[in-house]
């Protein structure tokens, strides 16, 4: 395959092969001395390919190509980054190794329907993708064996487009696989490996792909292949697919092909983590390959339940699919013998108690087939309970086994490479290994030794870098034949680098209430428009396609933004990605996160921010009811505020905190122009929020909590349960319901 590969690009020259090794391992996403090598050969060429290695070997002009290979300081440098990657990938990690050296080494299994690994790569659409990808990046630095798997979608997520009345218009555009770095998997015969789904009529075919996410390879699923009909080669065309059916053969192909397809690749694994219900039916597949070889269904269920794990997100009803019978007879049919059960006890694996009839529910299947629960922040965990203590009649509401891993960030990938820099130097001196223990408290307290003017002018800085990333993608805009806006104050003309600058970055759902800045116009108009200390805002986001709601407030702050009452304040940055995400999160002042509680789930975008010394301006939900302590930002919101007129007094307590703390604390300069009060609860976020709030912790929790074969004597019996929960043990599968399940839905 590596030779494949560099055939592929004969004119990079020999001296410089590595480059061709290093583009298609995405170790190069969260290495920054790898990122320089790309970049110094050509900045326009960097520029032109987004950011994307491999396009930009693909297209450059040989001559850069060929100058690099002869210059001596290229060569030193070149030389140095491929040793530090040929010595990552060859010592395989050091953290599990010498901590679990005497545990079982099989990897685990992780399933997700989206992974947000870089643009280059548009198999995500939110938060859920960023933290899979955060997950196997973690995964790979600390050298926790993982094999991962996911879907290749051939058309991405969506591309936005905002016409000039703020209408989203969503763009399908079909995703270039030879600019992305993905490989075929080959069989025995140096052909596509392709595994049908089993017991799946008509059949339905799968070709393997993969991605190198440092150590960790991650299977993509790709159903757009000659041997497949025409509705089937569509599965896996756009990510969360909004038809019924075409969303339950997706989940078939994720959970029973993926399965498949590690059984094809002789891949053996000690648990599997499903990253939400998308997935679940992996777990079923894990059982009926028991039941294939004699065992009874219990029995092979309870062998499952005791080595997976079931990490869900969303508090919002909506979230959680449900297919009707009808649909699940259609494709489960000879699914149920297979089992060793009938349909009516297949169908009690996904019912809702509370909801019999509503069809088949992969969160209430996914908590039944797996013993290892929980939410995504410890408010989550608390919500999460309440929604499904009903799988545990009897149980107290505090015991019911869900608990809590707090989401958190691969902070090597999210930290500015200059933001970077500038830790190495104050906090390297002391410790010099920082980056690698950096989910250690203590390291951070060094932040403190930073110089006020240093962070304070990098920063400013970074806001005028994101500024002008913003302007240019409207020059870019422009020069593509689209026009730009007809004010140009809409995507960002009139922004000024030196104004207290709040970001807003989000799905553009209503419960994430982009609107709410907007409750009271006069009085925002006041705060952006004040002569002496000004404010402005930049939105990015997108709605879902089918979520007309969403799209109907994008367009109304859209709208916004064009009015010339604001004063040019307002920008909309169109098409948000993984690469217009960086430079929201390193270069505003303030992070503006305001759901309607308690629907936020964890928040990782405001983690990301934090790293960077942006400070949060967030309602008190998701990660930040554990992150604020007073001192590091701010917060808003209660319960006594949860009824009928929220939004007003919600947006009343952004407003007050905006006129009497941010703005006074922000333009409070000394006669070195520095806010050092500012400067001061910056360092406060960073220090308090980098180590708590890092994917290590959270993987490393994961792996002490939940990984149950890698953890001493575990076998098939339960794992420790965690603190203050009880065991971890599945609800009954038989479910609780009031009436049979799925009466009259045949």
């Amino acid at each position: 395959m590596v030779d494949l590969l560099h055939d592929q690009f004969t004119r990079v020259p020999e001296r410089l092969s590595g480059l061709v090794d290093l583009a298609y391992n995405l170790w190069w996403t969260w290495n920054p001395e790898a990122r320089m090598l790309f970049k110094q050969l050509n900045r326009q060429a960097w520029e032109r390919s987004g950011h994307n290695p491999i396009r930009m070997l693909r297209n450059i002009p040989v001559e850069f190509l060929n100058r690099a290979a002869e210059d001596p300081v290229y060569l030193r440098r070149y030389d140095i980054v491929m040793h530090r990657f040929g010595n990552y990938m060859s010592t395989g990690g050091t953290w599990f190794s010498e901590e679990y050296s005497d545990r079982p080494s099989l990897p685990i299994a992780y399933f997700s329907a989206e992974y947000g690994l870089h643009h280059s790569l548009p198999i995500y659409a939110g938060g859920l993708g960023f933290l899979a990808g955060d997950h196997l990046k973690e995964s790979s630095d600390l050298g926790l064996p993982m094999v991962a798997v996911g879907f290749l979608y051939s058309q991405g997520y969506l591309r936005q487009q905002i016409d000039h009345d703020g209408r989203q218009n969503d763009i399908t555009e079909r995703f270039d696989r030879d600019a992305a770095p993905v490989t075929r998997v080959l069989d025995s015969a140096g052909e596509d490996l392709v595994v049908r789904v089993p017991h799946i009529d008509p059949p339905i075919y799968v070709a393997v792909r993969k991605v190198q996410v440092g150590r960790i390879p991650l299977y993509l699923l790709d159903t757009d292949i000659p041997c497949n009909d025409p509705k089937n080669r569509g599965i896996s065309s756009r990510l969360y697919a909004g038809d019924p059916e075409q969303r339950l053969r997706q989940e078939i192909v994720l959970g029973i092909g993926g399965r498949k397809v590690l059984h094809a690749l002789g891949i053996e694994y000690a648990a599997v983590h499903l990253n939400e219900g998308h997935p679940a039916f992996a777990l079923l597949e894990r059982v009926r390959e028991r039941a294939e070889r004699g065992m009874d269904f219990d029995t092979a269920l309870a062998e499952v339940q005791a080595t997976s794990v079931f990490t869900t997100h969303t508090p919002v009803p909506a979230g959680h699919d449900i297919f009707p019978v009808d649909l699940i007879d259609r494709y489960f049919r000879t699914y149920y013998p297979a089992l060793g059960i009938d349909r009516t006890e297949f169908l009690q694996l996904g019912v809702h108690p509370q909801s019999p009839g509503a069809g088949f529910n992969m969160t209430a299947f996914a908590l039944r087939a797996s013993a290892h629960h929980n939410g995504v922040s410890r408010t989550n965990g608390t919500v999460t309970r309440e929604m499904w203590r009903c799988l545990w009649p009897g149980t107290p509401e505090a015991t019911v086994p869900i608990d809590h891993v707090t989401n958190g960030v691969h902070v090597p990938t999210w930290l500015n490479p200059r933001m970077k820099g500038l830790y190495d130097r104050h906090i390297g001196p002391t410790s010099p290994d920082w980056l690698s223990e950096h989910d250690d408290p203590a390291v951070w307290e060094l932040i403190d030794e930073i110089p006020d003017a240093e962070l304070w002018h990098l920063h400013t800085r970074l806001k005028a870098k994101l500024i002008d990333r913003v302007r240019e993608r409207e020059r870019t805009k422009w020069a593509a034949h689209r026009g730009g806006a007809p004010n140009p104050a809409a995507e960002g003309a009139f922004l000024n680098p030196s104004v207290l600058t709040i970001g807003f970055a989000r799905r553009f759902s209503t419960y994430k209430r982009a609107y709410l800045i907007f409750e009271d116009l006069e009085r925002l108009k006041n705060i952006l428009n004040n002569p002496w200390y000004p404010v402005q805002i930049i939105f990015a986001g997108k709605a879902h396609p089918a979520d007309n709601e969403g799209k109907e407030v994008l367009r109304q702050i859209y709208r916004y933004t064009q009015d010339p009452s604001f004063g040019g304040r307002i920008a909309f940055v169109e098409d948000y990605n993984e690469q217009v995400a960086r430079y929201l999160v390193h270069g505003v002042d303030v992070w503006l996160n305001n759901p309607l509680p308690p629907m936020e789930a964890s928040g990782t975008s405001g983690m990301k921010a934090s790293l960077n010394g942006v400070l949060n301006l967030s309602i008190l939900d998701g990660w930040w009811t554990e992150g604020y302590n007073g001192r590091n930002g701010w917060a808003f919101g209660s319960e006594a505020a949860a009824c009928e007129g929220r939004d007003a007094a919600d947006a009343a307590a952004v407003y007050d905190i905006l006129e009497n703390e941010v703005v006074p604390l922000y333009y409070n300069r000394s006669a070195d122009d520095i806010p050092h009060g500012w400067v001061a609860m910056m360092k406060e976020s960073i220090k308090s929020n980098g180590p708590r709030f890092s994917a290590r912790r959270m993987v490393k929790e994961y792996v002490a909590r939940y990984y149950p074969s890698l953890l001493k004597g575990a076998g098939a019996a339960f794992v420790r349960a965690p603190s203050g929960a009880a065991k971890p043990r599945p609800p009954a599968w038989k479910a609780q319901a009031h009436g049979k399940v799925g009466e009259g839905s045949r």
